[in-house]
């Protein structure tokens, strides 16, 4: 599991979107998350993945932005970000299976070919009636 250093990440407060009241025009308990995934300490693989994702919260210059709001607190709004980064990556760390193609078995084969050849016979009897 990869770990990231907080000390990586920008932290700026904004302001939060939506209805509050009077609190959310005058205080600033948003934040914007920036971590720039080449400047980081992950490992050249794990920055591979996390680069090759296709994200709209990652940038043309490899830098994850992310908005947290949820909270009326700055300080928890820091933390959720914090986790939505930390799953970001750990989904990029792990390392996807490669697929093995495997061959129909010959019992399969023959069970298809059986039903192919049973609907034949049924539309060839659909034709005319000679006598």
């Amino acid at each position: 599991m990869v770990v990231i250093d907080p000390e990586e990440v920008e932290f700026s407060a904004i302001r939060a979107q939506g209805p509050g009241g009077q609190n959310v025009n005058k205080v600033s308990c948003a934040v914007h998350a920036r971590f720039d995934v080449a400047a980081s300490s992950l490992p050249a693989a794990v920055k591979e993945r996390l680069l090759a994702l296709r994200d709209a919260r990652i940038t043309r210059e490899g830098v994850i932005v992310l908005k947290a709001q949820g909270s009326r607190s700055l300080e928890q709004n820091r933390l959720d970000a914090l986790q939505r980064l930390q799953a970001l990556v750990d989904q990029a760390a792990t390392v996807p299976l490669a697929r093995r193609p495997t061959r129909p078995t010959r019992g399969s084969q023959l069970r298809r070919l059986d039903g192919k050849a049973r609907s034949g016979r049924v539309k060839a009897l659909r034709g005319k009636v000679l006598d």
